[in-house]
This record gives C-alpha cells, sequence and structure tokens, in this order.
C-alpha cells in the first residue's frame, strides 16, 4: 500500500472519528437525525403512499335477547359539586398578560415548549428541554397529550395546579385573560411543506398555543406560536375553527391558593363530569346539526368514552371514519382505540392502530393499543414486542403502561 494511499485512508478514519464525535453534540444529533428521520419516512411514503383513514368494518348484528320485563328505568344524574353562586362582571374591551420569555421548539416540542413558556410566567425556571427529558425523552416521540403535561406540573412543580377541561368558548378564554390566567389549546396547524410526509401529505396536525392576549375591537387572540413565532395574533373564527377537532380543550395552570376563583371562573365546567356532560349535549347538536361533521362525531365518540358507553363511542367514531379524517388523527387522539376494545371489536382495533402506526412510527399509544389487540387474539409474542416498543419509545408512558402490559406475557 503506498503511502498516500495509507495517508488518504487515516485522514477519512479521522474524519469519521470526527464526525461520530460531533454528532454525539447534542444539539447536533438532534438536527440531523431529525432529518435523517425525515428523509427515511417521506422516502417510504414516496415508494408505499398511505391511503385515507380506514373505513370500520361491518359490524355483525348481535343475537336478539328476550325483551325484558318493564321495570322503571335509573335516571342518572349528576350531581352538582357545591359552587359559589357566579355573578359574571363585563369584561374589559382588551386585555393582556405580559409575554413570556420565547421558546421556539425543538423537533416534536410543541407541547414542552408551549408549557415552558406558560410556566415562566409562574416563576419557573427551565426550558422544553427539562420538560422533554420527562415526559418525551426520545426526540422522535411525536405527540404529548394533555394528561402528560399535567403529569409535569404535578410531579416536576408541585407547587402549582393545572387543569384541562373540554368545551371550551371564546369568552371562557377571554374572561381567564382578564383575570390574569394565560391559557393553553389545542388546535390545528398546517405544518411546513418541508415536514411532510410524503407526496400526498395533507399537512394537517396538532399544536399547542398560549393564548396571553385578547382585542374585541380587532376579534383577535395574541398567541404564542412555538412553530410560527411571539406575540402573533389569530382571530376568534379562526380559532374557534382550529380549536373544534379537539374538543375545545383548554388548559390552565394556578396557585393552589387560588383554587376558588378558578372555580369561579370555570362555573360549571369546574367539576370534571359536568363539564363533559355539557360537552357531550354540545357534540350531539352539533351532529344534529350537521351530520357531515367527521370532527362533531369524532368529539361525540370522545365524550361517550369519558362515560365509559364504548359501543355508542364505537359508532360515532364509525361515522366520523365514513366522512373521512386526517391523516395524523390518531397521533394526537386515542378514544377510538378504547372504543374498539371495550365494545369488543377486535379487528377495527387492529386495522386502525396499523393504520395509525403507519402515519406515526413513533407512537407508543399506538403501540400499545395495537399490542392489546393483538394479545386479544392470543398473539402474545407480537403483543409483547409492540409493549417492548412502545416502552422504547416513552420509558415514562403512562406511569409505564407498557411495561405492565408487559407482565401479562411473562
Amino acid at each position: 500500500m503506498s503511502k498516500r494511499i495509507k495517508y488518504a485512508l487515516i485522514g477519512l478514519a479521522g474524519l469519521l472519528l470526527l464526525a461520530v464525535l460531533v454528532y454525539q453534540i447534542p444539539f447536533v444529533k438532534s438536527a440531523v437525525s431529525w432529518r435523517v428521520e425525515k428523509f427515511f419516512i417521506y422516502a417510504k411514503n414516496v415508494i408505499n403512499p398511505p391511503g385515507p383513514v380506514p373505513t370500520a368494518l361491518p359490524v355483525t348484528p348481535k343475537p336478539s335477547t328476550p325483551t325484558p320485563v318493564a321495570t322503571s328505568t335509573p335516571v342518572i344524574e349528576l350531581t352538582p359539586s357545591a359552587m359559589p353562586t357566579l355573578t359574571l362582571t363585563p369584561l374589559p374591551a382588551q386585555a393582556s398578560i405580559a409575554s413570556p420569555p420565547f421558546e421556539q421548539q425543538t423537533p416534536n416540542d410543541c407541547g414542552p415548549a408551549t408549557l415552558s413558556m406558560a410556566l415562566h410566567l409562574y416563576g419557573w425556571e427551565g426550558s422544553q428541554a427539562d420538560i422533554a427529558s420527562v415526559i418525551k425523552p426520545v426526540i422522535p416521540d411525536r405527540n404529548v397529550n394533555p394528561e402528560e403535561l399535567r403529569y409535569y406540573v404535578r410531579t416536576q412543580a408541585g407547587w402549582l395546579n393545572m387543569e384541562y377541561r373540554v368545551n371550551g368558548n371564546i369568552e371562557l378564554l377571554k374572561r381567564l385573560i382578564a383575570a390574569n390566567y394565560p391559557v393553553i389549546v389545542e388546535s390545528v396547524t398546517s405544518l411546513d411543506p418541508n415536514d411532510a410526509l410524503g407526496p400526498n401529505d395533507d399537512l394537517w396536525a396538532a399544536h399547542y398555543l398560549l393564548l396571553t392576549g385578547y382585542d374585541d375591537t380587532a376579534q383577535t387572540f395574541t398567541i404564542q406560536d412555538s412553530y410560527h413565532g411571539a406575540d402573533l395574533t389569530i382571530s376568534y373564527s379562526q380559532l374557534e375553527a382550529e380549536w373544534n377537532p379537539f374538543n375545545n380543550l383548554y388548559i390552565v395552570i394556578y396557585f393552589p391558593q387560588f383554587e376558588e376563583e378558578m372555580k369561579s371562573l370555570l362555573g360549571e365546567d369546574w367539576e370534571p363530569s359536568q363539564n363533559r356532560q355539557r360537552a357531550l349535549d354540545s357534540a350531539q347538536a352539533d351532529t344534529a346539526a350537521n351530520s357531515n361533521d367527521a370532527f362533531a362525531w369524532f368529539n361525540l365518540g370522545s365524550d361517550l368514552v369519558y362515560f365509559d358507553r364504548y359501543e355508542e363511542a364505537a359508532t360515532a367514531y364509525d361515522k366520523a371514519r365514513e366522512i373521512g379524517l386526517p391523516l395524523r388523527m390518531f397521533r394526537y387522539q386515542f378514544g377510538p382505540f378504547l372504543a374498539y376494545f371495550h365494545s369488543n371489536r377486535n379487528e377495527d382495533l387492529l386495522v386502525l392502530t396499523d393504520y395509525a402506526r403507519g402515519i406515526t412510527e413513533m407512537s407508543e399509544e399506538a403501540w400499545l393499543w395495537y399490542g392489546f389487540g393483538l394479545y386479544r387474539q392470543g398473539e402474545y409474542d407480537g403483543a409483547r414486542k409492540a409493549w417492548e416498543k412502545a416502552d422504547k419509545i416513552n420509558p415514562n408512558f403512562f406511569e409505564d403502561q407498557a411495561r405492565k402490559a408487559l407482565q401479562l406475557v411473562q
């Protein structure tokens, strides 16, 4: 071997070693791995493009049963919690809260970044990286749900309280902001085409926004948007439209000593079951008003799941799927998995979780429920592998749900 070739090989080995060392720098690793992952996802979907959300499989009618002797049907009523009489004062035409230090989200980190900005308004000192290390320790994990955000606050910032509810409205958001409470909402965003899954991607995705002000004259909210920028505005009408696919979910943070004030601000929505019943009533009204609104049917299904009415929920989700849902819907909301599992529609569970895994391979929730579907049909080895995958994506997932599931096949 000539000296020239020898030196060239040594130089190449040195460059490779340097590249490996540089790759270990967290910022570089995050940026590079994210781009490599996007490239392979796009290439895969060029070769095998994902189709639309699959519609429900035919449901086998249940055998008829004898008509029971008529008896009085018990009526279940929600018992109102002891709430102070709420006297609503007129709201000012404008209100604002001092903007927190802005955080541009790192890949898949809109949840941690938005929560970080909100917590800074309460004196917390940290960053989205601190939050992500607890609730999404693996960078490619695509979603952080509201329960995970609340888990972080309760375990890492226990001097604060955090609650989330559904069926919010513009008036409530304004009332909270006027009382000096910033609000996080989950809504829709349009992704940059560079983030497309493939050539036929609908670019529809969920996104958290932090609301810090409103202006009735302009009919806008001031938002801190970790994806698009600080102190932006969004019209009331646009927020309403983009908020609806997530059941108008909103998140509030407050000091424990101000809980009574928060109860007064939320009124009947303070008690979670009452909040869900009101949401259920709204979703039923929405489906009656527009039977072709897929998101109304989806919200109806989710509200029915809350009350363990799984067969009714599955029927509502069937309708939403028939009308058509975005590709990424099951990256963010998992009520259908519960509905199909608990209503013994295992084939639908497997079809839907398989589709969800194809769209979002790094989704611990999809792998968890895919594993339950496999387990139910006796494929124990496949279930074990699915649950191991869920555990690798998020070792802290719902206080080790995947590990608890693994005990079934030990």
